[in-house]
């Protein structure tokens, strides 16, 4: 026989059950109390992002696939015994244009306008304000907000 239990005992069991939509609710509630302070800035600007990669484009693609054509031209020239072709040669010219185009990616990024209006044509005049720019980047933000107040 099993023995009755006391009813102080049973009640403190049960369990307050909630519908689906009270639930949800309050979850919603609770996740729009928390809001998160905006930036001012956040990154790039889509404008500042397009006129670099145009440079880097022009400035380190083109000397790019020229280091890669390089290979290409070499073997032509050689397998159709146009002229004889050292190896160390063909390397040493596909290295150059490979250089070339890291440094012009370089350039690409630092010779960009961060303005509305773009820049001139090359955009020398922009590469030092670019090169401050990315060093107050690396500094650690508290040491950038005491250079600004």
């Amino acid at each position: 026989m099993k023995k009755k239990q006391s009813k102080k005992r049973t009640q403190s069991k049960k369990k307050k059950i909630y519908s689906e939509k009270t639930a949800f609710a309050n979850l919603e509630k609770a996740s729009n109390t928390e809001t998160k302070p905006k930036r001012s800035s956040t990154g790039i600007p889509k404008y500042v992002a397009d006129r670099m990669a145009r440079r880097i484009f022009f400035t380190a693609g083109i000397p790019t696939i020229l280091g890669m054509s390089v290979f290409v031209i070499s073997y032509i020239i050689v397998t159709k015994n146009i002229a004889e072709i050292p190896p160390s040669s063909t390397i040493a010219i596909s290295a150059l244009f490979f250089l070339l185009g890291l440094a012009g990616l370089s350039f690409g990024i630092l010779s960009a306008s961060w303005d509305k209006e773009p820049g001139s044509f090359f955009g020398i005049e922009n590469i030092p304000m670019n090169i401050q720019r990315a060093k107050a980047a690396f500094r650690p933000a508290t040491q950038n907000f005491e250079d600004k107040s």
